[in-house]
């Protein structure tokens, strides 16, 4: 068990996009509640996201220059050496004014030099891997890191089997709990005894989820469905266009309770982002995931085929939205016996309170080491 007065700092490297970000916040709150005294900061690239979202929810911050390959144009690919070579320095410096005790790597391109200045110094290195396909920072140095923790098992092609830790991956704590359908319906103002599919497009929206919706929201009405659609904040007008006679379609820029929005759902379509896969095992729903096609190595394709072969999931292309995801759509909710088997099947993997589980792990073998 670890030393509750052992001083420990850790530094939380990476960002870049929410699925890197909100593990690393959850991991970090998780080791405030277990070790009350504890140090963090984060590292991210500056002009990131993340230098906006870390402390809105209250944690220190230091940003890097560093960017990652841009395969739209070459050209910017040019200073790419000089970006580097400066992020070393800047996390030299940091390193020297936080003296961490631990380090954990959350992904994305900014935790690459962070990661490689606290192996070379031998200090304890952690890493956190949300994907089914790994990204190139954590391939290349999870092999060196103390532990890496994982979503799910089959992980062992990519790292040492030694140093794995299948966790899941850290969500709010608000969904690892199910709410009931009928709550859920009241909540939104809807019908229980209607079936009702959740769309959702990320936080910013995903236009062309949206424009296959939107361009067909008739089947809503004609087939007695009622939709909950988070459109995006982007998409605002979209919504204005909507007809407001359309009852059974409610359609929100974002929604702050994702508890009710789940509970309320038959069905789900997302993007197959990690942690919204991570919400949706948690939540045991049956789901249509249409992968982000620019993800990084496209890896959310890999995530949602990692569940289509476990017959967990369906998966339509992005390309092939406006004509294949309404036909999907009609053809899952009429089949309960496939949603049943669908729901049995994503949550066969579910694995709850993987902050706290990663956390735990960290604080006992800083205490060990």
């Amino acid at each position: 068990m670890y030393n509750r007065s052992q001083h420990i700092r850790v530094i939380v490297a990476g960002g870049g996009t929410g699925g890197h970000i909100f593990p690393g916040i959850a991991i970090a709150s998780a080791l405030k509640r277990l070790h009350r005294d504890i140090e963090i900061l984060f590292v991210g690239a500056k002009g990131k996201m993340e230098m906006q979202k870390i402390p809105e929810v209250g944690f220190s911050i230091r940003g890097i220059e560093i960017a990652g390959y841009n395969r739209s144009s070459i050209f910017k690919n040019l200073s790419l050496p000089y970006k580097l070579i400066k992020s070393y320095f800047q996390v030299r410096k940091i390193f020297r004014d936080f003296e961490p005790t631990a380090v954990i790597g959350v992904g994305g391109y900014s935790s690459f030099p962070v990661l490689r200045v606290a192996l070379r110094r031998k200090i304890p290195t952690y890493i956190h891997e949300s994907n089914s396909l790994p990204g190139k920072t954590n391939l290349i140095l999870g092999k060196r890191a103390r532990k890496v923790f994982v979503a799910h098992s089959g992980m062992e092609k990519y790292f040492h089997h030694g140093n794995i830790v299948v966790t899941g991956n850290p969500i709010r704590q608000v969904l690892e709990e199910k709410k009931g359908r009928e709550e859920s319906l009241r909540f939104f103002g809807m019908n229980p005894a209607l079936k009702t599919i959740l769309v959702l497009g990320g936080s910013l929206g995903a236009r062309s989820i949206n424009n296959a919706i939107m361009n067909h929201l008739d089947f809503f009405e004609k087939n007695n469905l009622q939709l909950i659609w988070q459109m995006g904040k982007s998409f605002v007008q979209d919504k204005i266009k909507l007809d407001q006679d359309k009852n059974l379609v409610q359609a929100h820029p974002f929604i702050n309770n994702m508890e009710m929005a789940y509970g309320a759902a038959d069905i789900v379509v997302a993007r197959a982002g990690a942690m919204t896969i991570a919400e949706l095992r948690a939540q045991q729903k049956a789901s249509i995931l249409v992968p982000y096609p620019f993800a990084a190595e496209d890896h959310q394709t890999v995530n949602a085929m990692d569940l289509v072969n476990h017959n967990a999931a369906l998966m339509v292309k992005d390309g092939e939205l406006n004509e294949k995801l309404i036909p999907a759509i009609g053809g899952l909710i009429a089949d309960e016996i496939r949603i049943k088997k669908m729901e049995k099947n994503i949550g066969e993997e579910k694995l709850l309170h993987a902050d706290e589980t990663i956390a735990n792990e960290i604080l006992n073998d800083i205490s060990n080491s």
